[in-house]
């Protein structure tokens, strides 16, 4: 069908149908809106190679979504294809070779080069990368418009001992093929890791006791005594008295510690630009920690000028000394919410210190809150019960029955 010009308010307004349609645009030949009855809409483009005329048979290119490419986008790719189709060009040969040669391997490649390397932060970069290996390990040889879901479902399944894990590496897969559909890697709408039910999780939410802190601080106490890495120590006191997150303190510099105001302003934490404010005891782990010339970096590594990469052997010494078996790092920071929202500080303010993007990622340390509550019903119970149990002069004055005139 031939349409008018394709702005925002026309292609907003074309409906699904029973079946998929084209929306031709009335200024670019060749260019259209293709409209699937799921509603999904998909910017392409025609044309004939070679510069064939009506005896040619058309070739069609999907451009991209609409939302991912505004009309105008969608019309500036459309004209530079033609361009390149008029100066004898095939860009649908082209596009169906590359996908031909590309195997799972080559494509974990471009995307890790392009996405993960290029866009994730560190930790998330490491948990994709595990998942993606793990793909590649299994089926790297195959064709990537060949991998099945049944396959990727084994896979998955086959992690079943490591829930968390497994359904980490199933999310590194289905992003890696929605990247490639929108780079034209593979053909629209594949992706063999939609719709594989993921394992349920336990929470994985670990707080420890007032017995458990303190036996916590007397393993650090031990480990400083027996030369312990003081920056390594520092560095596990810093967590569980910041509640920051592991990155956040091994990659802090001193030139963002503001003293007087007793904050650290973290340039790039996972929730972008934050605050990291520092209690009394916190203040003090970095009195005790030496400037190292050359190095910006408040927990110092092995190498000169960079920071401690991680906290992984010092910690199972801590641990084994503690007595902390399977608490991990990252728990420390749920203690210090926990510890917050015991003692009535409120969520949005906790929400605020653990630099969360959103209230709900805070609403997990509620049932915590509620502890308050539960004492004040206690203590008040309890004094009804003592009343009750005769705590008063032992006489009870009966009710008089109202007469008519009362």
């Amino acid at each position: 069908m031939i349409s008018e010009r394709l702005t925002k308010r026309v292609v907003d307004a074309l409906q699904p149908r029973a079946k998929p349609y084209i929306a031709y645009d009335a200024d670019l030949t060749g260019f259209g809106l293709r409209v699937m009855p799921s509603g999904v809409k998909s910017w392409v483009v025609e044309y004939r190679p070679d510069g064939g005329g009506r005896g040619v048979a058309k070739k069609r290119v999907t451009l991209g979504k609409m939302g991912a490419l505004t009309p105008e986008q969608g019309r500036r790719a459309a004209s530079e294809l033609l361009a390149r189709v008029t100066l004898g060009a095939d860009p649908a040969a082209e596009k169906a070779d590359k996908r031909d040669a590309l195997t799972v391997a080559g494509l974990i490649d471009a995307f890790v080069a392009e996405h993960v390397d290029g866009k994730l932060k560190p930790a998330s970069a490491i948990s994709a990368k595990a998942g993606l290996e793990k793909l590649r390990a299994a089926h790297g040889s195959l064709k990537a418009e060949a991998l099945t879901r049944a396959q990727l479902a084994a896979l998955h399944s086959s992690m079943r001992a490591t829930p968390y894990l497994a359904n980490r590496h199933l999310a590194a897969w289905r992003k890696m093929y929605a990247w490639a559909e929108t780079r034209g890697l593979v053909p629209e709408g594949y992706n063999p890791a939609k719709r594989i039910e993921a394992f349920r999780e336990q929470a994985r939410e670990r707080y420890l006791s007032t017995g458990e802190l303190a036996r916590l601080g007397d393993a650090l106490r031990l480990c400083e005594r027996e030369g312990v890495d003081p920056g390594a120590v520092a560095a596990i006191k810093l967590l569980i008295l910041t509640g920051a997150r592991l990155q956040e303190i091994l990659k802090a510099r001193w030139s963002l510690f503001d003293g007087e105001r007793g904050v650290i302003f973290l340039a790039d934490s996972k929730t972008g630009r934050k605050p990291l404010y520092l209690s009394a005891p916190a203040q003090a782990v970095l009195a005790g920690l030496p400037r190292i010339e050359g190095n910006p970096y408040i927990i110092t590594g092995a190498r000169p000028g960079q920071p401690r990469a991680d906290l992984n052997k010092p910690w199972a010494r801590v641990k084994r000394i503690a007595g902390l078996e399977g608490v991990r790092l990252h728990d420390l920071r749920h203690s210090f919410a926990s510890v917050g929202a015991g003692a009535s500080l409120g969520l949005p303010t906790i929400g605020r210190l653990l630099g969360h993007a959103t209230p709900a990622a805070t609403h997990r340390y509620s049932h915590v809150a509620a502890d308050p509550l539960r004492r004040a019903a206690d203590t008040i119970g309890a004094m009804i019960a003592a009343a009750m149990d005769g705590a008063g002069d032992g006489k009870v004055t009966p009710l008089r029955r109202k007469g008519r005139g009362e």
